[in-house]
């Protein structure tokens, strides 16, 4: 299935039902007087978060979403249907923007959360309505009201506990593929993961989600190689684990490349918790990657972890460190309470 994480659709709620005009005319009913239904209410447009979807694919096939229209009001007081909602399902972790991408109108961070976008228009009133002591033969009845439309965009960030950022080639797959059951593309040439993946880490008796996107380099805040784009999947993590390819020259280099790209792209990335990974060492003489990592560790005044995804080396320290961080974050946020707008809505 193919990835996205973007899309713009057109959304507009159902228009309300006309009232009716109508009057008792019944034989041996001499005064019948109105009887005229209201209308219905329109459909809402509801987006709701189900679990199973990792894709806004299915939004690229079809932009347009419109809720039924209520019923028109009936004689006999005979009120009108209401229309049928237009639910759209979306992976959990969407938000939804309005159409500048300014205001965030929703955020769905759990399975069967719903929110209603867009109300249906109410119904018009009945002749019935109308009818008072001075005034026994209405032949008033209104129309629906109109329901509301707008577009909108819908953004994917996908819920891990853990992202792996680094530069092209840093072996940010490999290490997936070796601590989880997914699969995703490896080759030896940079830009080889176009999207990002996710696995399920399983270590000490324990699970935690972990999401690979694709290697950033100089200028990605700008749109140079694959942008930042992907950088939204790794917001809500806990912690982050930046690769380091060992084989390279400038490993210093290398991490203040990938970290200004983070400073640049903002939203609380560069003070997110974060793990030092020195991959790749079976490529290297033991004594080559402990100058190394000391040399890193004293440049970002953080400790580093030597490893190699391919070689499966060092990935439990890895793995114990990042369970650490996920559950110090845990506890933070159990301790902080919501905001008021912890999940977002509108009306």
């Amino acid at each position: 299935m193919k990835f996205l994480d973007r899309a713009k659709i057109y959304l507009r709620s159902g228009d309300g039902g006309n009232g009716c005009c109508s009057f008792r005319r019944e034989k041996f009913i001499e005064f019948g007087g109105p009887d005229g239904g209201n209308g219905g209410r329109g459909g809402h447009v509801v987006v709701e978060a189900v679990d199973g979807l990792n894709t806004l694919i299915d939004f690229r096939y079809r932009q347009h979403f419109r809720a039924e229209r209520g019923e028109h009001g009936k004689g006999r007081d005979r009120t009108g249907a209401h229309g049928g909602s237009a639910v759209l399902r979306v992976p959990v972790g969407t938000q939804v923007f309005d159409e500048a991408e300014e205001h965030l109108l929703a955020d769905l961070t759990e399975t069967g959360q719903r929110v209603v976008l867009l109300r249906g228009g109410d119904g018009g009133f009945g002749n019935t309505h109308f009818k008072t002591s001075t005034n026994r033969a209405p032949r008033r009845a209104d129309p629906g009201w109109p329901g509301e439309e707008r577009w909108v965009w819908l953004r994917l960030k996908l819920i891990a506990d853990a992202g792996l950022v680094g530069l092209p080639n840093a072996g940010k797959s490999t290490f997936l593929a070796a601590t989880t059951r997914a699969r995703p593309k490896i080759g030896d040439y940079p830009f080889t993961t176009l999207s990002p993946n996710l696995g399920v880490v399983y270590a000490a008796d324990r699970e935690f989600v972990l999401a690979d996107i694709p290697g950033l380099i100089e200028g990605a805040h700008e749109g140079v190689g694959l942008g930042h784009r992907f950088l939204g999947h790794v917001e809500r993590t806990a912690v982050i684990l930046h690769l380091i390819d060992a084989s390279q020259t400038d490993t210093i280099g290398s991490y203040e490349t990938v970290r200004a790209e983070l400073d640049a792209y903002g939203h609380g990335l560069v003070d997110k918790p974060e793990l030092i990974g020195l991959n790749k060492c079976d490529l290297l003489a033991p004594e080559v990657v402990a100058d190394t990592a000391a040399a890193l560790a004293e440049a970002t005044g953080r400790p580093v972890l030597a490893l190699s995804g391919a070689a499966r080396i060092g990935i439990e320290p890895v793995l114990q460190a990042l369970l650490v961080a996920i559950d110090q974050h845990r506890t933070n946020a159990s301790e902080t309470p919501m905001g008021a707008n912890g999940h977002g809505w509108a009306a």
